[in-house]
């Protein structure tokens, strides 16, 4: 014997509301307890070049901002106090010079020079890789 079922299959509808909710509960919660981490720079504007390299190894930065301001490491320094420390710093180090574009020729001359006067024998100056 069969029987016949009196079965209903209505349209189930999902409620997005409760989904919504709980989708925007957790990104309050994710921004909220996040640490946003600002760290201080030095704000200078590189050259471009179209034959640069980029360097691997660890090295010493001196950065030379568009007023003639001098950082070593990011620490700011006089020329004075930056030549007594590169006297301390070992020969085979390798120094990274970061100029504003803007920065005096002169002063990234005179710190290259030193630089080579004792004996150091890479002496390089970061560039921003130009796109062909």
């Amino acid at each position: 014997m069969k029987f016949k079922r009196n079965i209903c299959i209505e349209d189930a509808q999902l409620d997005l509301v409760p989904l919504i909710n709980c989708v925007f509960l957790l990104l309050i919660f994710f921004l909220l307890t996040s640490n946003f981490i600002f760290q201080s720079g030095i704000k200078i504007s590189l050259p471009r070049a179209v034959t640069s390299e980029v360097l691997q190894e660890k090295t010493v930065v001196i950065t030379i901002t568009s007023d003639n301001r001098f950082y070593l490491n990011q620490t700011p320094v006089t020329f004075i106090e930056l030549k007594s420390k590169l006297e301390k710093i070992p020969a085979i180090e390798p120094i990274l010079i970061k100029a504003d574009r803007d920065a005096a020729l002169s002063k990234i001359v005179n710190i290259w020079d030193f630089c080579r006067s004792l004996g150091i024998k890479q002496v390089n100056i970061a560039t921003n890789q130009e796109v062909e």
